[in-house]
């Protein structure tokens, strides 16, 4: 398995509403391809492709994506999280997403920074995807913060990990169409990713390449 693996198979093998929906079918190619790569990464033995820009990306789908289609409305899903957005702050500030010529790689690039939970890393995130994405994704990020600020953590989450739900957080949820907070995971509603991710356009609006959604891939936020 390499990096080139990696990116040809999502950027020119996979569809781009593949990169936003739901399908088992998928999520079950993904874990067959890449099922051991990911575990590879996330044990740091993939760390030396952090080294370039396009083997970097690779390890940042690794991480950030693939991660959440194989273990979707799992905690493992988030287990890539912080490797990928250590992996995302250093491309922004070596100037890799700058030079990256293609929008659907440097969207890639920036979803790590979209899944925080760390409120100070999606404010700064967001004119970043106004000048190297677009306006809607962008958008979609300013909601996320709004829920942020509102919550302190991406409520969607906390089924997955564990985590007691307070009752406006319950509310929250239950208001949000099909939505169970009971649920395993939410329904093909919310699963686009306004990307997202995952990732991912944003709820309720059709996906395109600039978009990013609750969750690349459709996962909880």
């Amino acid at each position: 398995m390499s990096a080139d693996d990696v990116l040809e198979f999502w950027f020119q093998q996979c569809r781009p509403w593949q990169w936003f929906r739901r399908r088992d079918s998928f999520d079950a190619l993904v874990r067959e391809r890449f099922g051991e790569a990911v575990e590879r990464a996330l044990a740091g033995e993939l760390d030396h492709w952090s080294c370039g820009p396009s083997s970097g990306l690779a390890l940042v789908l690794l991480l950030d994506q693939f991660t959440r289609q194989i273990w979707r409305g799992q905690a493992q899903a988030f287990a890539g999280d912080p490797q990928a957005l250590k992996l995302s702050l250093a491309a922004l500030e070596r100037g890799w997403i700058a030079a990256e010529s293609q929008r659907p790689r440097r969207q890639f690039w920036l979803m790590p920074q979209l899944h925080s939970e760390d409120m100070s890393v999606v404010r700064a995130v967001i004119p970043v995807l106004k000048q190297h994405v677009d306006e809607a994704t962008a958008s979609v990020a300013c909601r996320y913060l709004a829920e942020l600020e509102r919550f302190g953590r991406y409520p969607r989450r906390n089924l997955a990990l564990g985590r007691m739900s307070s009752p406006e957080e319950t509310a929250f949820l239950n208001a949000v169409p099909g939505f169970r907070s009971g649920s395993a995971s939410p329904p093909q509603s919310i699963r686009r990713v306004e990307n997202v991710g995952d990732g991912h356009g944003p709820a309720g609006a059709k996906p395109h390449r600039g978009a990013v959604g609750a969750e690349a891939n459709g996962s909880a936020r």
